[in-house]
């Protein structure tokens, strides 16, 4: 037989685009419409329905950015028509190919019972089926005309980004409004072709199930009377029974469908409309669900859910009725999608806490699993915190996008610091919006790591972003290939339905130690700096409201602010999102940031003030608060009391130039340039800084990745660098111990001020950059003499080591890495340490000096600041202040100590005498991390603690108040029977293992 392949397959193309789409409506009528636009932000949908509509054509422009325009469409069913399926078409201006990036809407009934959303690929609203004929069509529609961000020409800049700035230009074409016979049998035909032209073009030229597919279509083809599609259609689907009946092999591939919308919580839209874009997708999945009796669909993110039940009551009935039936399932039990880098230990552990209460309260459903497909790479103490929340699983997607590597699994047991295992899946589908093309569900099968011991896998299916979630399309192709010889198999199924099945038939499966880092997105490590300030100072904040709240609670019958807490930890939570935290986002997102974290500030220092005060009583004795884990110039751990005052530091000229420190501790020598040439650690006899070389080097990159500006590093940005060494002043400060410098460098200025406590073995540096780049890295370089391997850098409830050298691909490409408080370097007994109050991407390398003494040069950079221009024009202009230290002589515990204390600067007031703490601990190497009432109001002490220097420890915690009782919980509170400690009186003695993570809960008498 002649190979005609080529020519049925451009002839199914053809006639698909041209004559059988088409006739899926083969009868239409205008409906008339009017609108009404909304001025300034969104309304209330009553006042939007109530609104008087001018007129407006079909091809009349619409819709300034950000915008809202409320239409109203009507019309009368033709009375031919009756007995037919009708639906209303109302297509905005989409661009089909960019669902969730464009327009969106949500259709309502006039009396505001919503129906579903509108997007690209969801433009259809059903009137009757069938209908009598002469009913009268009323609908209105709540349009958002969000501009696109991310158009065909991405990452160029646009000021569309924030409403300030993104004028006032109609965005859109008012394209189709129509009410149209739909034709069910031809809408099936082109599922049944669709799915079969995809599967035959996944299966081998050879193989003898193509050919037969091929030879059914052309069958189906010839059978099509292309002036009477309607009337031919369901012969044509009659000669494509055998080929789409014929049952998959029993080897195949079993894929778990389970619906699916990622929403970015802000990312190219500002929060208030992702509000609109769950309420348009959860309208679109509950009508969804009531058509499709198979259909399962799981969303995550708590904050989406409570959004629903804040502004769409009426969608929240239908998604409560859809949970109560296990259509609609909440998955991930957590608040957002956080990133999982940056936040701290308290904060990745709140994700959890809130996220799982609201289901838990809401729904009384308990997930299992941690739902994270977008995160941008995977902290190494995140199985700890997972399994603390009470779950066992992880489900992520984004690995797949890594540039360099290629990860060894897609089922595995992930392993964290502290030993903790957690079964993991990464979809071989390779994406979070799954179409159910047959491209994607081959690329599955061949992708998927672990055959011969698993087969089963998960794809997420359908649009996210506000595209409208999973389409009746996507399922009638699910059906098709639930069982369907060359195909996978598929079955719609709960995430929960998933994991078991896939733990059953892989219950030893291979385990990957450490973190799970992303070779891409780097740069989202330093991008907007404010935003990443904010959420650190947030985090501290509530550790000393809390703090101090309790302590007063317990000792003045202070009034806890539970409530306020709760609201502040939802906020903070809310802006750790996997775009906001990272930096991502437009430029509406990160002005709204900022000024939520200035709000968070002002009302947690009143509490703290509040609670201080309480705490204090009345006197004159200047007391100083220790929020820290680790005493602090006498005062205790968590208590307050009188500062024992050190020994003065001294400040001298440098004969060469320059100023040199001294502390009894240190001697930091400054030269000309305003760089630290010298840094001797007295006590250890060590020179710190490498010789030839200079530490405080300010360094600029030009940085201008090749897409995904805001996100991406690309490593080429080292092969140029400019050291800034060029300096405008040297002086002594008006302390009269610490150097002022100041530089200037293209359109920025940079002040530091270098600082030696007295008493402390740590050099201050104090950063405000006056920043006016563009497209330019600024790195802060410390190049010591250290001969390293690893180093250690902190993570959550613990810290994590990464090699210094680049032997194998894995290493070279986490050339920028994350830390939270410290970065640690040491020799055998003896370390250095970097700290910081605010930053958190850096760099290590090393060199090995080929004169002199041939000792090695360790070099760590902090990341301070980048300049890029999408989605943010504007991204980091203007003012930023950074504080780091250099620890020389330091151990982990040093590491960790320091860490702690950069980060909650001394608070004084004055009151009669020192303040016991609530809680003690007699090993430091147990740092604290949590003090507060427990949520449910009960008045019990809840502590959070872990083991922080990497090695196993004994305890003992002391309650400074008297004690009924004790119990070990889980995050949420709940005791753990297994794990009942027996306390002597206030004491509780415990052993840890390296970072393991413990909570107790302690009833007062």
């Amino acid at each position: 037989m002649h190979d005609d392949r080529s020519l049925v397959e451009a002839r199914l193309r053809r006639v698909l685009d041209e004559r059988i789409r088409p006739a899926v409506y083969p009868e239409s009528v205008p409906l008339d419409v009017a609108v009404w636009h909304a001025p300034g932000e969104p309304v209330p949908v009553a006042e939007g329905l109530a609104a008087e509509p001018g007129p407006i054509e079909v091809g009349a422009r619409w819709g300034a950015p950000w915008g809202t325009s409320w239409f109203r469409v009507t019309g009368t069913v033709p009375e031919e028509w009756a007995g037919r399926t009708v639906e209303a078409l109302l297509d905005l201006g989409f661009d089909e190919n960019m669902p969730g990036f464009q327009c969106e809407g949500l259709v309502y009934r006039p009396d505001g019972t919503p129906v579903k959303g509108l997007n690209p690929r969801n433009q259809w609203v059903r009137v009757g089926a069938p209908v009598a004929g002469g009913e009268q069509v009323r609908l209105h529609i709540e349009a958002a005309s969000n501009p696109v961000i991310l158009d065909y020409h991405p990452f160029r800049p646009t000021w569309l980004g924030d409403k300030d700035t993104a004028g006032h230009e109609p965005q859109y074409t008012l394209t189709r409004m129509d009410l149209a016979v739909f034709d069910e049998t031809v809408w099936q035909l082109v599922i049944d072709l669709e799915v079969l032209g995809e599967l035959m073009a996944e299966l081998p030229t050879d193989a003898q199930r193509r050919w037969e597919i091929l030879r059914a279509v052309e069958r189906a083809l010839d059978a099509i009377d292309l002036q009477d599609v309607n009337g031919t259609a369901q012969q044509a689907r009659s000669r494509l029974t055998d080929v789409l009946s014929a049952p998959a092999v029993p080897s195949a591939h079993r894929i778990s469908a389970v619906g699916h919308a990622h929403i970015d919580s802000a990312w190219l839209w500002p929060l208030r409309e992702t509000v609109r874009k769950v309420a348009r997708t959860t309208a679109n999945m509950t009508a969804l669900i009531e058509d499709q009796p198979d259909f399962v669909f799981a969303m995550s993110q708590a904050q989406q859910w409570a959004w629903v039940k804040e502004h769409r009551p009426e969608v929240w009935a239908r998604v409560k009725k859809a949970v109560a039936d296990g259509r609609f399932v909440p998955a991930g039990g957590m608040w957002v999608e956080s990133d999982t880098n940056m936040p701290g230990s308290e904060a990745m552990a709140r994700q959890f806490v809130h996220g799982k209460r609201f289901f838990l309260d809401e729904f009384g459903v308990e997930n299992d699993e941690a739902w994270l497909p977008d995160t941008f790479g995977f902290a190494a103490g995140l199985p700890q915190i997972i399994r603390a929340a009470g779950a066992t699983r992880l489900l992520t997607q984004k690995i797949s996008w890594s540039q360099t590597n290629k990860f060894p699994h897609h089922t595995f047991q992930w392993e964290g610091i502290d030993g903790t295992r957690i079964f993991t899946h990464f979809p071989p589908v390779d994406t979070y919006n799954c179409s159910m093309k047959g491209s994607e569900l081959a690329h599955a099968a061949r992708n998927f790591k672990d055959k011969g011991q698993a087969r089963h896998s998960l794809a997420p299916t359908g649009w996210g972003d506000g595209g409208g979630g999973t389409t009746r399309e996507m399922v009638a192709k699910a059906a098709r290939a639930r069982n369907l010889e060359g195909s996978p198999t598929v079955v719609w199924e709960t995430p929960q339905e998933f994991f078991k099945k896939a733990e059953a038939e892989y219950p030893d499966p291979p385990v990957w130690v450490g973190e799970l880092y992303l070779e891409l997105h780097r740069a989202t490590l330093t991008s907007q700096a404010r935003t990443k300030q904010g959420n650190r100072r947030s985090e501290h904040l509530l550790r000393e409201a809390e703090l101090w709240a309790a302590t007063a609670a317990v000792r003045t019958g202070f009034p806890y602010p539970y409530e306020e807490l709760d609201r502040i930890w939802k906020t903070v939570l809310l802006h750790q999102f996997h775009d906001i935290l990272p930096g991502s986002s437009i430029a509406w997102v990160h002005r709204e940031a900022r000024a939520a974290y200035q709000r968070i500030a002002a009302e947690l220092d009143e509490i703290i003030d509040a609670a201080q005060r309480a705490l204090a009583g009345e006197g004159e004795r200047p007391l100083l608060f220790n929020a820290a884990p680790h005493s602090r110039n006498g005062v205790p751990a968590l208590g307050a009391g009188e500062e024992e005052p050190p020994e003065e530091t001294t400040v001298s000229e440098r004969p060469e130039g320059g100023q040199i420190l001294s502390n009894g501790l240190l001697r930091i020598e400054i030269d000309a340039r305003g760089l630290v040439v010298s840094a001797y650690d007295l006590a250890g006899d060590r020179e710190t800084i490498a010789p030839g070389t200079a530490a405080n080097l300010l360094q600029l990159h030009p940085d201008f990745p090749n897409m995904w500006d805001a996100w991406d590093v690309d490593a080429f940005y080292r092969n140029a660098v400019t050291d800034l060494t060029s300096i405008d002043e040297l002086t002594v400060a008006e302390d009269g111990r610490s150097v002022r410098i100041t530089r200037s460098f293209g359109s920025s200025r940079v002040t530091q001020v270098l600082s030696l406590p007295p008493g402390e073995r740590r050099l201050l540096i104090d950063t405000e950059v006056d920043w006016h780049e563009t497209e330019k890295f600024l790195k802060l370089a410390f190049p010591l003499d250290l001969h390293a391997e690893r180093y250690a850098s902190e993570t959550q409830f613990g810290h994590f080591h990464r090699p210094t050298h680049t032997n194998t691909s894995w290493e070279t490409a986490k050339f920028e890495a994350c830390n939270h408080r410290f970065i640690h370097l040491d020799e055998p007994g003896w370390g250095v340490a970097i700290v910081n109050d605010s930053t958190y991407g850096h760099d290590v390398t090393r060199t090995v000096r080929t004169d002199g003494d041939r000792g090695t040069t360790t070099t760590v950079r902090v990341s301070l600041l980048r300049a890029p221009r999408f989605p943010d024009p504007e991204t980091d202009q203007g003012i930023h202040h950074f504080r780091h230290a250099l620890v020389p002589g330091a151990g982990i515990a040093d590491a960790v100590r320091e860490g702690w204390r950069i980060n909650l600067p001394e608070r004084w007031v004055n009151g009669a005498g020192e303040v016991a703490p609530l809680v003690t601990v007699d090993n430091d190497g147990v740092v604290v991390t949590a003090v507060k009432l427990a949520d449910d109001g009960s008045g019990d002490v809840v502590v959070r603690f872990h083991e922080a220097h990497g090695g196993r420890a004994r305890a003992t915690l002391t309650a400074g108040f008297e004690v009924a009782g004790v119990r070990v919980t889980d995050l949420l509170e709940r005791p753990l029977d297994e794990q009942t400690p027996d306390p002597d009186g206030n004491h509780v003695s415990l052993r840890l293992r390296p970072f393991e993570l413990v909570t107790l809960r302690f009833v007062a008498r």
